[in-house]
């Protein structure tokens, strides 16, 4: 069985500035909510349009502001998962205490819990940087799995290459590196060992997707940047792997029409206009499903690696 798994990173607007070395504009209060204001009404309506259900991975601090609790619970409702994206949303989460990490996913499944109604069964990390400890802390919290390890060389050494740059001209990022063995982590579903690039009997990893033996990266900056045409080819090359991880962000159905006009000289993909994003989307879609993928969320995709690996 070929299953395919949509999620979506619902980083808000602020998070993007702090990657940059930014601060967000006070002359553009609007643009500061545009994720849950005005992207995850375009998600509900491509999910519904597409018969796709998705998991989304919420920053505990945010769905306490009302109108995004509002949101979600309605997603959460119509039968969409919502996962654990820490409590604040720290770049440098895995460089904290244990007791640190605890409590910032904690806290996060606490938050999502008590406004949503649905508790989190599943972790992704900040910037996708993990280590041992988190791993740990996700352990002890007591999630099903997480899906945070991105082992592509090209969104490595980009990262490499950004914060490089901004340290040349003086500017700070919040983001952070995580280390370069995580290239070499496996692809495919796996329970982490110690370390946690190999395998062993830890916490289950659904790895984000990338192509095989080149590792291209499969997420929704690089399909956006593709385009329809190109990213249908992108799915052939995915070889039928069992399971398709599709990541997302919020900001992937956003351009800079969106109050965003400040922020887009400096994050390029929301120089792309939403209806090139969101055609791509659709085409992904359904080339995915002509190629034999069935839509789940990805709790319900790591129920079945369970299941297949006990049978």
């Amino acid at each position: 069985m070929r299953l395919c798994a949509v999620s979506v990173d619902l980083d808000e607007m602020r998070h993007y500035y702090a990657i940059h070395g930014l601060f967000p504009p006070r002359s553009q209060p609007q643009a500061a909510h545009a994720v849950y204001d005005i992207a995850l009404d375009r998600f509900a309506e491509l999910a519904s349009g597409s018969r796709v259900p998705l998991t989304f991975f919420v920053v505990g601090a945010d769905v306490e502001r009302s109108e995004n609790a509002e949101r979600l619970a309605r997603l959460a409702h119509a039968g969409h998962e919502m996962g654990n994206h820490t409590y604040d949303h720290l770049y440098d989460l895995s460089r904290r205490s244990l007791p640190q990490i605890k409590d910032q996913i904690a806290r996060a499944n606490d938050s999502i819990f008590e406004h949503t109604g649905e508790r989190p069964a599943g972790f992704r990390a900040p910037g996708y940087v993990m280590n041992d400890k988190v791993y740990a802390a996700v352990a002890d919290v007591g999630l099903a799995y997480s899906s945070s390890l991105f082992p592509c060389p090209y969104y490595y050494f980009a990262k490499l290459a950004k914060l490089g740059a901004l340290r040349i001209r003086g500017m700070t990022s919040e983001a952070i590196l995580d280390m370069p063995r995580v290239l070499g982590a496996p692809t495919t579903p796996y329970h982490v060992g110690k370390p946690y690039w190999r395998r062993g009997a830890g916490v289950l990893e659904l790895p984000i997707q990338v192509t095989p033996g080149l590792r291209l990266p499969f997420i929704g900056t690089s399909l956006a940047l593709l385009g329809p045409e190109r990213a249908r080819w992108l799915v052939r090359l995915l070889g039928g792997r069992e399971l398709v991880n599709l990541e997302l962000h919020g900001i992937d159905l956003l351009d800079e029409r969106d109050h965003q006009q400040t922020l887009a000289p400096h994050q390029f993909d929301l120089r792309i206009p939403l209806e090139r994003k969101r055609e791509t989307l659709v085409s992904v879609i359904e080339a995915l499903r002509a190629a034999g993928y069935s839509f789940v969320r990805l709790d319900e995709a790591a129920n079945h690696y369970r299941q297949a690996k006990a049978a």
